[in-house]
């Protein structure tokens, strides 16, 4: 008899309510979200209200699926003096893990509440698996293994600890930091990304300023030249980095995005638990999309099956800085890097709308995003499927007829097919559309 690799759990980022039951829709096995005073995603997060949380905790549950709550920021003193007050009507609430970073907040919780699972946050920077014995030998359930780790290193760990559970990120966005612990935004601006409010400092645009070479003349006077820049490391002689410029700026230390969907199968074989997707600040449709291609990808792995190359296709749909496998496979440095951006931009599709509902008349109604007219292509982004289809009519919601849906703000009608209640709608960006690869419903 065959027997089949466990399948890791596909792990899913919420912001909001809305984007919780995305998550779940579309295949998630957990989602995760954080507290705003105790986590490292203060902006962007309805679930400061206790109602909010409780009411993502009970859905979650009731699915039989589970919530981790993020309390993982690097406290100072006077956080550390209201914790435990804060923290007594969120622990009765039964998040099924907290993911922590600091040991003080951690040995408080296992003090007042021994029963509670922790788990390491990424936070913590864990290498080795001489810290993930550590860790285990203090009660903790699972470790978030660092992002600047190879597959070798992470089987190693797993060889090495066979009985923690091990969390590995797999998409989504990277820090130029060691696994976020970064202190730009903190000198910019005074916001500290270990304490939830980075504003990204990373991805800001750095205006150059040219250099300046002296040039022989009369009277032995100077003049200023540009000249054109270059990085070169001291180990790496001759290899040299051109600094590139835009209108915009430059993005020096502006790194691209993760997307490790050709490592699932191996990821999964090395026996790694939780395979998590990063973004709480995104959208529904950000989670629709990674968690409806990464859950065929690990459900494909664990059947044995080869990776769908047309999966790597439907992330492009994604807005994304460009896109590298991190460190999982060792590259040159520059691979990491997006010199030329440093906001997101979708090379197949882009996000156009929310398919709310249909009219008597059965046509579909969207409430609009971005603008699309007449003549485009739309994907329908549906927990059931993928489906194809052509905007050949399209009018108001009083049926006036019109060529275009404006944009963001507005809403419209047109003939889609029935049963995509929920749906998300993108536009194809390119003339020649593809065959549709119809990722299935998620198991």
């Amino acid at each position: 008899m065959n027997v089949l690799t466990p399948s890791p759990e596909l792990l899913a980022p919420c912001g909001s309510l809305t984007m919780l039951q995305t998550a779940l829709d579309f295949g998630a096995d957990a989602v995760y979200a954080g507290q705003p005073r105790y986590s490292l995603r203060v902006r962007n997060n309805d679930f400061g209200k206790e109602e909010n949380l409780a009411e993502g905790i009970r859905r979650v549950h009731q699915a039989g699926k589970k919530f981790y709550l993020v309390s993982n920021l690097i406290p100072h003193n006077a956080k550390i003096r209201t914790f435990i007050a804060d923290m007594i009507p969120i622990i009765a609430l039964q998040p099924d893990a907290l993911i922590m970073s600091d040991p003080g907040l951690m040995l408080m919780v296992r003090e007042r509440w021994p029963e509670q699972p922790i788990h390491l946050s990424v936070q913590a920077n864990t290498v080795n698996y001489a810290s993930a014995r550590f860790w285990a030998s203090v009660g903790i359930q699972r470790i978030i293994l660092s992002r600047e780790l190879s597959l070798d290193e992470i089987a190693e760990i797993r060889q090495e600890c066979p009985d923690m559970e091990l969390e590995v990120f797999i998409h989504g966005a990277l820090c130029i930091a060691y696994s976020g612990r970064c202190l730009l935004s903190g000198y910019f601006n005074h916001r500290d990304p270990n304490q939830g409010t980075c504003t990204n400092s990373c991805r800001w645009n750095y205006s150059l300023k040219p250099g300046e070479s002296e040039t022989s003349g009369q009277n032995c006077q100077s003049s200023v030249a540009p000249q054109e820049f270059y990085l070169e490391e001291a180990e790496r002689p001759g290899q040299l980095m051109p600094i590139e410029e835009d209108e915009h700026g430059t993005y020096i230390l502006n790194s691209k995005d993760l997307r490790a969907l050709e490592h699932v199968a191996k990821l999964t074989a090395i026996g790694v638990n939780s395979f998590k997707i990063e973004g709480r600040t995104k959208s529904p449709y950000y989670v629709a999309r990674t968690c409806q291609t990464y859950r065929q990808a690990i459900d494909d792995a664990v059947a044995g099956r080869d990776l769908d190359p047309g999966l790597l296709r439907q992330l492009e749909g994604l807005a994304n800085r460009g896109y590298t496998a991190g460190f999982y496979e060792r590259h040159p440095d520059q691979t990491y890097q997006n010199y030329l951006r440093g906001h997101s931009k979708s090379e197949r599709s882009l996000y156009v709308g929310d398919l709310v509902g249909y009219e008597a008349d059965g046509w579909a109604r969207v409430t609009v995003r971005n603008r699309f007219s007449l003549g485009d292509r739309l994907e329908i982004i549906h927990p059931s499927g993928n489906l194809d289809v052509p905007v050949t009519e399209l009018h108001s919601l009083e049926g006036r007829p019109q060529a275009t849906a404006p944009g963001s703000g507005y809403t419209v009608c047109l003939p889609l097919p029935t049963g995509y209640a929920g749906a998300f709608l993108a536009r194809y960006l390119e003339e020649e559309v593809p065959p549709t690869e119809n990722c299935g419903s998620p198991s």
